[in-house]
């Protein structure tokens, strides 16, 4: 099926690189950023790598070249320190990712910060929506909501699925398009939609990767939008015309 056999390039607003995802997994552990455990991080960043390679997702050169650079600062500090330098200390091998990270956040703050200023002026001439009409409150919207959160929602709605034998579906029955339309079709029922129902239909691992590539394919045509009530909180889908003001 060609939906599955090319790789699916993913450019969202908050997904931008591997040092998002370094960034989002030290936010999802807690870690404090000048100390970070190499180990853990670089486990859980491969992971993710391995996540998005069994979505088809194309992984872009600069994530593998990350990847290495975690696995040798790792091996840097397993090595027992030098004996030749006693009198001064060595460098930390995190000493140079930690600066990355530190310049890189500070960019993502200042172009959020722009990003609110434009909200703000745009809430100027805003409408509200007609009465009767339910909207999200408490909005957090892809900015805050990257492609790692689905990427997490997603293995956790893959965890949760049921173990099915001896199914077989034939891949010429499934298309991104038709999972598209099918999306669609609900939100012209439904006001909105919680992720997790979405894979309800879904039978197999194959189904659930073409639903979520549906679905990403939807965020970037502007056709729906992601959002969240509350932190770790119900993530819902939404037809992007049902979130403007009349």
């Amino acid at each position: 099926m060609d939906d599955l056999q090319t790789p699916y390039a993913v450019k969202l607003p908050a997904f931008e690189g591997p040092l998002d995802l370094l960034l989002h997994l030290i936010k999802q552990h807690e870690i404090n950023i000048y100390d970070i455990p190499i180990s853990l991080i670089t486990g859980q960043y491969l992971e993710y790598l391995s996540l998005m390679t069994s979505l088809n997702l194309a992984v872009a050169g600069e994530f593998l070249v990350m990847a290495a650079t975690l696995i040798h600062i790792k091996s840097r500090t397993l090595l027992p320190p030098s004996e030749t330098n006693d009198e001064e200390d060595e460098e930390d091998p995190r000493a140079d990712l930690v600066m990355r990270l530190l310049e890189y956040q500070r960019f993502k703050e200042a172009a959020q910060g722009f990003e609110s200023r434009e909200n703000e002026w745009r809430e100027v001439f805003y409408r509200p929506a007609p009465h009767g009409t339910d909207g999200p409150t408490d909005e957090i919207n892809l900015v805050d909501m990257s492609l790692f959160d689905l990427l997490e929602a997603l293995r956790g709605v893959m965890e949760r699925a049921p173990t099915r034998q001896g199914l077989e579906i034939v891949v010429d029955e499934l298309s991104v398009q038709d999972q598209m339309s099918l999306i669609l079709d609900r939100l012209e029922r439904e006001e909105s939609i919680t992720f997790t129902a979405l894979f309800d239909d879904d039978t197999t691992r194959l189904a659930m990767i073409v639903t979520f590539l549906a679905l990403l394919e939807l965020i970037r045509l502007k056709r729906v939008r992601i959002l969240q009530a509350e932190l770790f909180g119900a993530i819902r889908v939404w037809k992007s015309t049902n979130l403007q003001p009349s």
